[in-house]
């Protein structure tokens, strides 16, 4: 029995980075990255605009241009590395076992077509169902995903629906094959505080009838907190801290990971009084990535040069909480800025 069954994994990503091609020469994007999706799981990856959490995403899915993009390590899924398949493996698998939920559902979505016909897409090329079932399925699929008049909006186009109901849409793309693996990336970004409830109530649903495993993608620390069961921390294109959602949220360890969390408002915090807390700096282009040393080290200058690593490497805590560099030691063994993160 393979490890990948064993451990109940579904998605193993071992030593994945990803470079572009920008004047001749190819820059990291995503640098060494190792994690595991696992049946029945959550898993957020978080971090600012800009750290590689949407290129990690197209990685795993191959929807980069090979001409310009590098790609190295692994992607395991079913015993296999999707980086070693063609066009027409990787096609065999979008959709049916893996499938995603894009950032922009507008852009996304064909204009010029109706929801039933774009959710038929899949439908037409992973199954052999015929036209009534086909359309049974679209209308189950908006139903399940929370759409009041499923049969009404099968007939609309993209821009006759509200943003939420983009969502929905697109997410009814995602699972239609009853997928394995669910890649959500930031599904609730731009809709009002309600519907985001609704879209994240409908991803749970989905992974406790479907035992699917999802990676959820997204800057939003309240939504992980309430959905995920791990997290993975991600900042310049490495993953600087992972743990479950208790470790990482209850015992945040790497500088970067108390900023983003003292960055969100506290519930007891005076609105009017009291400065929301900022992140000094921002993260580095991958064309001035720091080839050495902690890639937030600039951004927090108050943690001596001699606490950082000149290589830093994944330290494990507690069993299943690891976090990226030895400055974490001075940081939280220390009150030396804590003040400031």
């Amino acid at each position: 029995m393979s490890r990948l069954v064993e451990d109940n994994v579904l998605l193993e990503l071992n030593d994945v980075s990803t470079s572009f091609k920008i004047s001749g020469q190819y820059y990291d994007a995503v640098s060494h990255v190792n994690l595991e999706v696992k049946k029945d799981e959550i898993l957020a990856i978080v971090g600012e605009s800009g750290c590689g959490k949407s290129t990690l995403a197209t990685t795993i899915m191959g929807l980069h241009n090979p001409d310009v993009t590098h790609i190295s390590g692994q992607v395991l899924f079913e015993g296999r590395d999707l980086l070693q398949f063609d066009e027409k493996g990787l096609n065999e698998v979008r959709g049916a076992k893996i499938g995603m939920i894009f950032q922009d559902p507008l852009s996304a979505l064909n204009p010029l077509k109706r929801i039933e016909d774009q959710i038929k897409e899949v439908l037409d090329y992973h199954t052999e169902m015929t036209a009534k079932e086909k359309h049974d399925r679209v209308i189950e699929l908006l139903d399940q995903v929370g759409i009041v008049n499923p049969e009404r909006t099968a007939n609309q186009f993209p821009h006759e629906l509200s943003g939420g109901m983009r969502q929905r849409v697109i997410i009814a793309i995602a699972i239609a094959c009853k997928p394995d693996i669910i890649i959500a990336d930031e599904p609730t970004t731009a809709l009002d505080v309600t519907i985001q409830v609704q879209i994240l109530d409908v991803l749970r649903g989905i992974q406790r009838e479907n035992h699917a495993g999802i990676i959820l993608i997204t800057h939003d620390l309240g939504v992980v907190a309430e959905t995920a069961d791990e997290v993975a921390v991600m900042y310049a294109g490495e993953i600087v801290e992972r743990g479950t959602t208790e470790q990482v949220f209850g015992d945040p360890r790497h500088p970067y990971t108390r900023s983003l969390l003292r960055s969100m408002p506290q519930g007891d915090q005076d609105v009017d009084n009291d400065d929301l807390y900022v992140i000094q700096g921002s993260v580095p282009s991958i064309e001035r990535m720091p080839q050495t040393g902690d890639r937030f080290a600039a951004r927090i200058p108050w943690i001596s040069a001699e606490a950082h690593e000149e290589n830093p490497t994944m330290h494990e805590i507690v069993p299943g909480h690891q976090v990226r560099c030895t400055c974490y030691k001075e940081f939280y063994f220390k009150s030396l800025g804590e003040s400031r993160v």
